[in-house]
C-alpha cells in the first residue's frame, strides 16, 4: 500500500512516501523550484516521490495532510477577531484564501492530484509527534515536540508504544518557546521563520547578561518545564509584529537594524535566550523522564533543530537515547502524517525494532554517472573519471592538499542538514581553513561555526559526547581543546575574529569559541561512500575530521542536480568537485572558458550555510 505525505502552504513544503509502512522517499520542495523555503503545493516533490517508486498517482490509496485545516482557521480567525482593528489589513489578504483554498484542504490537494482520493488530516503536533517516533530505532520512547504554533499546540509530549502514539500534556498559543525565540531573532536583527540558528551560532560569543530579566519579565518558566509568556511584550497574537515596542524598553535598546554592526549586546542576547530555551527544554526533558520512566526520548519541531539544546539533553539528561527527527520543522510533518494513517488510520502493526527507519535521511533523488558525465560536457568542464575507489584517494588527495571540495553523491538529504552527499568539505586541522572559507565563500555573518563529519568510530577520540550524532543536530565539546578569551569583548573591532583565533584544539576549524562543535558521525552501512571518504582522509593525515558544509549558493536550497552542482561551482570560487565517480578541479579548467560560463550564469561567491 502506498500512503503519500504532505505538507504545504506554510514554510518548507514536503511530500513523502510510504510503501507498505516503509519511508522511501521524501524531499523538500524548495530543492526543486530552488525557491528558498517554499510554501508552495509541493508538485515536484510529490511527482519525484511518485516517480521513484516507478507508479502514477492512481496507485497511492491514501494521502495524509500534516495539520487540520478547519482547527487551525478557528485559531487565525479568532486571532484576527482579537487584534481587530489593527488586524485589518491583515484580515483582507488572509481570509480569502481560507475561504477558497486552505480551508477546503481536501478539494485542493484531490484538485492539485487531479484524482479524488482518501485524504487523512493530523493533528501538526501529532503529525511532528509521528515524524519522530515512527522512524526511530525504539520500540516505545518519550516524545517531546516543541515549534512555533500548529493549530493550537506549541509544545506537547506523549509516548509512543508500539504502533501507537498518545499525547499527555500540552501548551497552547500564544504561549510559544518557539515564538520566543524567534521575538529575540527579530529583535537582533535577523529573519525570523529562516535565521534562528544564526542566534544559537551567535550565542556562545556573549554572557547570559538577560537571561534572568527575561525570566523576570517575559516568560515565567515552572518546575516542569511548562511556561506562560508575558503579552504585552509580543505582537504576533495581534498579527502586527513579533515583538511589540515594550519588547525594546525592557532591554533598553531598540531593535537592530539587520545591516547594523553586531556589538556586544547583541551577543549577550542571543546567549540569554538560548540560556533560557535550554532552561525549558531540560526541565521538560527532565519532568517527562520521571512522568513516564522512559529510557528513551523522540524530539520534533523546529525548536529540535536547536543542537545545543539537544547536546545538553543527551549529555546530561536522564534519558539514555535520544532520537531527533533530521526534518524537525514543518516539511518532517509530511512523514509524520504518512506514518500516523498508516498505523493509526489503517491500524497497522509496527515491526520490532529495525534500527533507524529514516535510512540516513538520504531519501531524495540520485543521478547516475552517465547523467553526470552529460551535465559536465554540456557545460564543457574538464574532468578525471575515477572509478574503482580512486575517487576516494583523489578528493582526500585534494583536501589534504587543503583544497575546498564540492562533494556530490548519492540521494540527496532530507531536511536542512548536508550530511556528506550534498555538502562542502575542508580540513578541520587547518587553522587557517575557517579564513580561508571565509574568505573564498565570504558568508556574511562571519561568527557562524563549521560543523565536523567524523567517522563513527573515531568520535570520541575528538569529542565529548555520550552517543553517535547521525544527522548534525547535537553540538558538544571538543576534546582536548582549549577555549581562553585573551581580550575583552569589544576592546577590537576584530573582537569576534580575535575569539576565534584564541582557540586552541587539534581540529580548529569546526572547534566554536565556546569549545564546542555541532557533530556529524558517519557510518558504513549508512554513508558508504562518504566514508570511505573519510577513511581515504584518515589514511593520508592520521585525521577522519573534515568540514561539512551545506553545498549551496547564498539565498538558495542545498543542490539537488549535477546541474545545480556544477553551476555553483562555477559561479564561485570552489577548488574541486567531487561529483559521481568524476573529479572536477578548478586548475584544469580554461580560464576563459570559466569566466564566460560565470557571466552566463551569474557569479556568486558567498554561500548561505547550514
Amino acid at each position: 500500500m502506498y500512503i503519500l505525505g504532505i505538507s504545504a502552504f506554510y514554510h518548507d513544503s514536503a511530500a513523502c512516501l510510504l510503501k507498505d509502512g516503509v519511508l522511501i522517499a521524501a524531499a523538500q520542495e524548495e530543492r526543486f523550484t530552488r525557491i528558498r523555503h517554499d510554501s508552495a503545493f509541493p508538485r515536484e516533490s510529490i511527482q519525484y516521490c511518485l516517480d521513484f517508486a516507478g507508479i502514477g498517482i492512481g496507485e497511492v490509496e491514501l494521502v495524509a495532510y500534516y495539520e487540520k485545516p478547519f482547527l487551525k482557521f478557528e485559531r487565525i480567525l479568532d486571532t484576527l477577531i482579537e487584534g481587530a482593528p489593527n488586524t485589518y489589513s491583515l484580515a483582507v489578504k488572509a481570509l480569502p484564501i481560507w475561504l477558497t483554498q486552505k480551508l477546503w484542504m481536501r478539494k485542493t490537494i484531490q484538485k492539485e492530484l487531479e484524482i479524488k482520493i482518501p485524504v487523512v488530516f493530523t493533528g501538526h503536533h501529532e503529525a511532528h509527534a509521528a515524524s519522530c517516533f515512527f522512524p526511530s530505532p525504539f520500540d516505545e520512547a518519550a516524545v517531546l515536540t516543541v515549534d512555533g504554533v500548529g493549530e493550537w499546540s506549541t509544545t506537547s509530549w506523549g509516548i509512543g508504544k508500539g504502533n501507537r502514539l498518545e499525547e499527555k500534556f500540552e501548551i497552547q498559543y500564544p504561549h510559544s518557546l518557539g515564538l520566543l525565540y524567534s521575538a529575540v531573532t527579530q529583535y537582533l536583527g535577523f529573519k525570523v521563520n529562516s535565521a534562528e540558528y544564526k542566534v544559537m551560532g551567535l550565542a556562545p560569543y556573549g554572557e547570559p547578561k538577560y537571561a534572568s530579566l527575561i525570566k523576570e519579565k517575559i516568560i515565567e518558566i515552572f518546575p516542569d518545564g511548562s511556561y506562560l509568556l508575558n503579552m504585552d511584550y509580543f505582537s504576533f497574537h495581534n498579527m502586527k509584529s513579533t515583538i511589540s515596542e515594550k519588547f525594546d524598553e525592557v532591554f533598553g535598546r531598540k531593535r537592530r537594524d539587520p545591516e547594523s554592526k553586531l556589538e556586544q549586546f547583541h551577543t549577550d542576547m542571543a546567549r540569554s535566550i538560548q540560556a533560557v530555551t535550554e532552561e525549558v527544554m531540560f526541565k521538560l526533558a527532565t519532568h517527562i523522564h520521571k512522568e513516564t520512566g522512559m529510557k528513551n526520548l523522540c524530539l520534533a519541531g523546529g525548536v529540535a533543530l536547536n543542537c545545543v539544546s539537544n547536546g545538553k539533553i543527551l549529555n546530561n539528561g536522564p534519558f539514555k537515547n535520544i532520537w531527533i527527527q533530521p526534518a524537525a520543522g514543518d516539511s518532517g510533518g509530511a512523514v509524520g502524517a504518512a506514518y500516523l494513517a498508516w498505523h493509526h488510520a489503517q491500524g497497522a502493526p509496527r515491526p520490532a525494532s529495525i534500527g533507524d527507519r529514516q535510512f540516513g535521511s538520504f531519501l531524495g533523488p540520485e543521478y547516475t554517472d552517465a547523467q553526470v558525465e552529460r551535465a559536465l560536457k554540456e557545460m564543457g568542464l574538464s574532468y578525471e573519471h575515477c572509478a574503482d575507489g580512486k575517487l576516494f584517494e583523489r578528493t582526500s588527495q585534494l583536501l589534504e592538499e587543503q583544497n575546498i571540495v564540492g562533494w556530490f553523491q548519492g540521494r540527496m538529504e532530507f531536511g536542512p542538514r548536508a550530511l556528506g552527499h550534498r555538502s562542502i568539505l575542508g580540513d578541520a586541522r587547518n587553522p587557517e581553513m575557517q579564513k580561508r572559507m571565509n574568505l573564498k565563500i565570504k558568508f556574511r555573518e562571519s561568527f557562524r561555526p563549521f560543523a565536523p563529519s567524523v567517522l563513527a568510530e573515531d568520535v570520541e577520540q575528538h569529542f565529548a559526547i555520550k552517543a553517535k550524532s547521525p544527522y548534525m543536530l547535537v553540538t558538544c565539546p571538543v576534546a582536548h581543546g582549549v577555549y581562553e578569551r585573551k581580550m575583552a569583548v569589544g576592546e577590537d573591532p576584530r573582537w569576534m575574529s580575535n575569539m576565534l583565533e584564541s582557540i586552541q584544539s587539534p581540529i580548529p576549524a569546526v572547534t566554536h569559541v565556546d569549545g564546542s562543535a555541532r557533530v556529524h558521525t558517519v557510518e558504513k552501512s549508512v554513508n558508504p561512500r562518504f566514508y570511505d571518504l573519510l577513511q581515504a582522509f584518515k589514511k593520508r593525515t592520521g585525521s577522519s575530521v573534515v568540514i561539512n558544509t551545506s553545498f549551496n549558493v547564498r539565498g538558495e536550497p542545498i543542490v539537488c542536480t549535477p546541474e545545480d552542482a556544477i553551476r555553483c561551482f562555477v559561479r564561485t570560487n570552489i577548488d574541486a568537485l567531487g561529483i559521481g565517480n568524476f573529479v572536477v578541479t578548478r586548475t584544469a579548467q580554461n580560464p576563459q572558458h570559466l569566466e564566460s560560463l560565470r557571466k552566463q550564469i551569474g557569479s556568486e561567491e558567498t554561500f548561505e550555510l547550514d
